[in-house]
C-alpha cells in the first residue's frame, strides 16, 4: 500500500516540483530575514488555524499582518470575526497571551529542537500547529499531522486509527512512520508534506 502512495506521489512530482520549490524558498527566507514581528505573524497563523484551515489562516495574515503583534484583544478580535474565524475572541486573547515570546523567536528557532519547548510555553500550540510553524520557518525534520495527512496515512495503511487527540509518544510514532515514506520519495519532511498537500488539493498552501 505505501508502494501506491509513492507512486501517486511521483505522478504529481514534476508537476508540483516549482510550486513546492518555491514556497519552502519563502520559508527560508522568512527564517533567515524575517522580523520577529514577522516571525510572530507566522506562528499567531499557527495558533489560527487549529480546529480552522489554512486557507482561512492565509486569509486573516493578509489581513491583519503585523497587527498580530500590536493590535488589542479587542481589535484582533473583530479582524478575525471578519474574515469568519470560528473562534475569534478565544483566538484573540491567546494571540494576545502570546506576546511575551516576541524578541525571543529568533534565539528560539536557532536551537536545535524547539518544538517541545514552544508546545509547553505557547497558548493554542499542540504538536500539530508547533510542528507547522517550525515548517513554515524551514525546519526539515517535523512532519504536520493534520487530518488530511491522517487520512492519506491511514488509507493507505500506515496508521491503524487516526487520533482524537495527540500524546507526544503517539505523535513521534505516527511522524516517524511518515519519515519513512519521506525518505523513499527522497524528500525531507518539510517539503515532502507539501507534495503530500498537492496530491491531496492539487495546492501548494503553507
Amino acid at each position: 500500500m505505501v508502494e501506491e502512495l509513492l507512486n501517486k506521489l511521483e505522478e504529481i512530482r514534476e508537476e508540483a516540483k516549482p510550486l513546492v520549490e518555491k514556497r519552502w524558498a519563502e520559508f527560508e527566507n522568512l527564517r533567515n530575514y524575517g522580523s520577529e514581528d514577522d516571525l510572530f505573524s507566522e506562528l499567531s497563523f499557527c495558533v489560527l488555524t487549529a480546529n480552522w484551515s489554512a486557507q482561512g489562516g492565509i486569509k486573516a495574515q493578509k489581513l491583519i499582518g503585523r497587527g498580530f503583534s500590536t493590535l488589542s484583544q479587542e481589535e484582533l478580535a473583530d479582524k478575525l470575526r471578519e474574515v469568519g474565524h470560528r473562534y475569534p475572541d478565544a483566538r484573540a486573547q491567546y494571540i494576545v497571551t502570546n506576546r511575551w515570546i516576541i524578541g525571543k523567536l529568533r534565539e528560539i528557532i536557532s536551537i536545535q529542537d524547539p518544538r517541545e519547548y514552544l508546545v509547553k510555553n505557547i497558548k493554542g500550540l499542540g504538536w500539530k500547529e508547533t510542528s507547522h510553524f517550525l515548517r513554515n520557518v524551514a525546519f526539515t525534520n517535523y512532519a504536520i499531522l493534520d487530518k488530511h495527512v491522517l487520512r492519506v496515512m491511514n488509507k493507505y495503511g500506515l496508521i491503524e486509527e487516526i487520533p482524537k487527540g495527540w500524546t507526544k509518544k503517539k505523535y513521534l510514532d505516527y511522524e516517524e512512520r511518515l519519515r519513512k515514506v519521506a525518505d523513499a520519495f527522497g524528500e525531507h519532511l518539510g517539503k515532502f508534506d507539501l507534495y503530500l498537500w498537492y496530491m491531496i488539493k492539487k495546492t501548494v498552501d503553507k
